[in-house]
């Protein structure tokens, strides 16, 4: 692997840029896939979170659109994100390494106005960063034509298939010329990803820098034992971040989004700098809220993990699981917010009951053990509260035979009281029952009217 960038193939106006930045060694998958993609080579590249993905294909795209022009709403080059945060954090890659060059871009999200989208389109751009459902709409409005496109990244692609995007990916692809550059890249590899690289790349370079889902050695992981009460759980992690020796700033992840808001509102409460970024939010305040933490207004990110994928915030000291992900590879995606770019990290696991299941999927995919903070609960403490909900459960029936026993015992000194109660229901049937009866049975003409009289005269017999 080379030692600097300078020996990667890329231009020099790259490299300055790659060096005014303070970058000057190239991480691996880097120093493995641009060489490739320079020789405009289809590429598979899989790496875990944090490992310079990002400008593995920002760097050689820039050096390689270097020659040429781009035309009214063709754009030169497609990337593909599933988030608007990861589109937004591209786009800042482009510019800060493409600050050489005169290449235009455009960024195509939702939450955005058309109008300012389409004046960028109507001008002509050579990259083109986008999320795919906003892609589609702008498609289907006529404002952009896919028939030029020369280079197709689909960044994070197994967050493409988590999302749902993959129906949508297969229609823009379509649209895209045969002849073209595809990379791929994603943290991890299965069926599903396999299936879409035989589909869409050809005879692709495969650069794998790391086992799929393994998590980095920087970074030092803890388990936490909590108890499943919301308030007490808040607590625990109020501790947990009191207690954390080095914390300069922490992302919190939770499993659902409700949960988000109403955990940073309850760290607001106890005096913490925390904020939160959630999917259902609009587009403006989720910009503001990250850029707030990028810069150190905000300490603490409550995040859903819409925020667990892909987003450069090299200097996150911390992170916290406040719930136990569902899924194990967003165990390895959240952690990977921390311990970026050679840095040391700490990522705890707040594991309360009815977590083992999915605890126990993450250590199988990462294949290492985390340690306990704090050791387990003895097997023998859970039996406390069904004993005492087994004494709760005894006294009703106690209190029952009790009552049960009383009116026999005094059945003898008042034999008369018991015998009033059933009364009203022996006589309710006798209040609807008609009266008298004799004349429903003599009046052949009913009970409404008196009985004519030749019915009352005496019937003559025979002598």
């Amino acid at each position: 692997m080379t030692d600097d960038f300078s020996g990667l193939g890329l231009s020099t106006k790259v490299t300055d840029a790659v060096t005014s930045a303070g970058y000057t060694k190239p991480t691996e998958i880097q120093a493995r896939a641009i060489p490739h993609l320079l020789e405009k080579k289809d590429l598979i590249g899989i790496a875990q979170t944090g490992t310079g993905k990002t400008a593995s294909f920002v760097l050689p795209m820039l050096t390689l659109l270097e020659s040429g022009r781009a035309r009214a709403r063709m754009p030169r080059t497609l990337i593909l994100e599933p988030t608007r945060e990861l589109a937004a954090q591209v786009a800042e890659n482009f510019e800060k390494y493409g600050k050489n060059h005169r290449l235009t871009m455009a960024l195509i999200i939702g939450g955005v106005s058309f109008e300012d989208q389409n004046k960028k389109l109507d001008r002509g751009v050579d990259v083109l960063i986008a999320t795919p459902g906003r892609l589609l709409d702008q498609f289907d409005r006529g404002k952009i034509l896919l028939t030029g496109v020369e280079i197709l990244v689909i960044d994070e692609a197994d967050r493409m298939l988590d999302m749902g995007f993959i129906d949508d990916i297969e229609k823009i692809v379509s649209r895209l010329p045969p002849r073209r550059q595809t990379m791929l890249f994603s943290a991890t590899m299965d069926a599903q990803i396999e299936r879409l690289t035989k589909k869409f790349l050809r005879d692709p370079v495969h650069v794998q820098v790391s086992r799929a889902a393994s998590t980095a050695d920087t970074i030092d992981q803890k388990l936490v034992k909590v108890s499943s009460k919301p308030d007490e759980k808040r607590a625990a992690l109020r501790a947990r971040i009191d207690a954390a020796e080095g914390l300069t700033n922490a992302i919190i992840f939770c499993n659902r989004k409700r949960d988000v808001a109403t955990l940073a509102n309850s760290l607001k409460r106890h005096g913490y700098s925390a904020g939160a970024l959630h999917g259902d939010m609009d587009q403006k305040s989720r910009m503001e809220t990250l850029d707030a933490f990028k810069t150190d207004k905000l300490t603490l990110l409550v995040a859903s993990d819409v925020a667990a994928r892909g987003l450069d915030i090299p200097k996150v000291s911390h992170v916290f699981n406040f719930d136990v992900p569902v899924h194990a590879e967003d165990y390895v995606h959240r952690i990977g917010r921390t311990g970026r770019a050679g840095r040391s990290g700490v990522a705890y696991t707040l594991v309360g009951p009815g977590d083992e299941k999915h605890l126990d999927a993450i250590l199988k995919l990462i294949q290492k053990s985390i340690e306990w903070l704090d050791a387990p609960a003895p097997a023998a403490a859970p039996a406390k509260p069904r004993a005492e909900k087994a004494e709760k459960a005894e006294k009703p029936a106690s209190r029952r035979t009790r009552r049960n026993a009383r009116p026999e015992e005094g059945a003898e000194a008042a034999p008369a009281e018991p015998k009033p109660s059933p009364a009203p229901s022996k006589a309710r049937p006798e209040k609807t029952r008609p009266a008298p009866t004799e004349p429903v049975s003599d009046n052949p003409f009913g009970n409404d009217g008196p009985v004519p009289a030749f019915l009352l005269r005496p019937v003559r017999t025979a002598s």
